[in-house]
C-alpha cells in the first residue's frame, strides 16, 4: 500500500472509528448459545424462508432451470403457511425468462447480478450497459460488485463514483452493493467499505457481504461488522440501509443465529425481507425440513424437497 493509500485509510478510519475485533468475536459467540423453542422457532424459520434470495448462477443455466427456480420461489412447500421467498437471483441473460415465469403481479422479486460479476473487472461502460439491460428485461434488483482494487488502493472517490453511476443506471430498481469481504482482509476495511457504499445509497438499498465465489463468504463476524456499520450510519443520518449476507449459510440453525444478530443490533424494524436477505439457496431446503419437523414432529428426508439451485 502506498503512502497516499495509507493516508486515505487513516482519514476514513478517523471519521468512522475502528472495529473492536475482540469485541465482535465475543459478541457473535454469544449468538451461537441462544436457544429458541417452539412457537418462536417456527416464526423464525418462516421469517428466514421469506428472506431467501433463491439463486442460480452457473454457466449451464437454462430457461427451463430458471422456470423451475421461479416455481419453487412461488411455492417452496406444499404447506400454504410457508411463505414465498423474497426473490430469485439470476444472471442478466436469464432475467427475461424469470420475468416470463413469475409474471408481473408477484411479490417475488427478480434480482440480477451485474457489473461483470463476480470480478467486476470490466470497463465501467460495459458494466453499466449490463445493468441497464437487466433492468429493461424486468429485474427489480441489481447486485453489483465494488471495485476492490480501487478500494484497497485508497481510491475511495472512484469507488463511490462507480456505485453512484450504477445506482443511476438502476433507475427504480433496488441496488445491492457487494463488498466481497474475503478480499477486504480486515474488519476495519469491511466497516470502511460499508460506509463508503452507504453514503451513496438510498433508503433500503443493500450492502452485501460476498459474491459466494471466493473461499470466505458470510460469517457471523463480518455480518456483525456490517450490521453495526448500518446501525451507526442510521443513528448519524436517519437513512436505513438493508443487509444481505451471502454464501456459506446452509443450515436453519445458522440462519436463526444471523436473525438473532439482526434483532439485537438493529431491532425488529430490520426483521423483514425489505431490509434483510439471505443469499443462500441451499439454506431453503433445510429451513423447510425444520419447519416440517416443528409442524409434524418428524424430519423429512433431504430429497423430499426439490433442489432448485445451488447456494452462493
Amino acid at each position: 500500500m502506498t503512502g497516499t493509500a495509507h493516508a486515505a485509510f487513516r482519514r476514513l478510519f478517523n471519521e468512522i472509528g475502528p472495529v473492536d475485533h475482540v469485541g465482535i468475536e465475543e459478541r457473535v459467540a454469544k449468538y451461537t448459545t441462544r436457544s429458541i423453542k417452539k412457537g418462536s422457532k417456527l416464526f423464525g424459520l418462516k421469517l428466514a424462508a421469506s428472506m431467501v434470495d433463491l439463486t442460480t448462477l452457473e454457466g449451464k443455466d437454462t430457461p427451463g432451470k430458471v422456470e423451475s427456480l421461479c416455481q419453487k420461489a412461488l411455492s417452496p412447500a406444499e404447506d400454504p403457511a410457508v411463505p414465498m421467498v423474497a426473490a430469485v437471483c439470476v444472471y442478466p441473460a436469464m432475467v427475461k425468462y424469470a420475468r416470463r415465469a413469475l409474471g408481473e403481479d408477484t411479490p417475488v422479486r427478480i434480482a440480477s447480478v451485474a457489473t461483470a460479476f463476480p470480478s467486476g473487472q470490466a470497463p465501467l461502460k460495459t458494466r453499466l450497459a449490463e445493468v441497464r439491460s437487466a433492468v429493461a428485461d424486468g429485474a427489480d434488483e441489481i447486485d453489483m460488485v465494488i471495485n476492490r482494487g480501487a478500494f484497497l488502493s485508497g481510491e475511495f472517490q472512484l469507488v463511490q463514483d462507480e456505485i453512484a453511476a450504477v445506482l443511476q443506471a438502476c433507475g427504480p430498481a433496488t441496488l445491492k452493493v457487494i463488498l466481497e469481504v474475503s478480499e477486504l482482509e480486515t474488519y476495519d476495511n469491511i466497516r470502511a467499505a460499508s460506509f463508503l457504499a452507504m453514503r451513496v445509497l438510498r433508503p433500503n438499498d443493500f450492502i452485501k457481504t460476498s459474491t459466494g465465489k471466493t473461499t470466505l463468504n458470510a460469517t457471523l463476524g463480518n455480518n456483525q461488522v456490517m450490521l453495526e456499520a448500518i446501525r451507526d450510519f442510521y443513528l448519524d443520518t436517519g437513512t436505513p440501509i438493508a443487509m444481505k449476507p451471502a454464501g456459506g449459510i446452509r443450515t436453519a440453525k445458522q440462519a436463526l443465529q444471523f436473525l438473532i444478530a439482526v434483532k439485537e443490533t438493529l431491532g425488529d424494524e430490520w426483521l423483514n425481507n425489505t431490509r434483510y436477505r439471505f443469499g443462500a439457496s441451499s439454506l431453503l431446503n433445510d429451513l423447510l425440513r425444520q419447519i416440517e419437523k416443528e409442524r409434524t414432529g418428524a424430519y423429512q428426508a433431504p430429497y423430499y424437497f426439490s433442489e432448485a439451485a445451488e447456494s452462493y
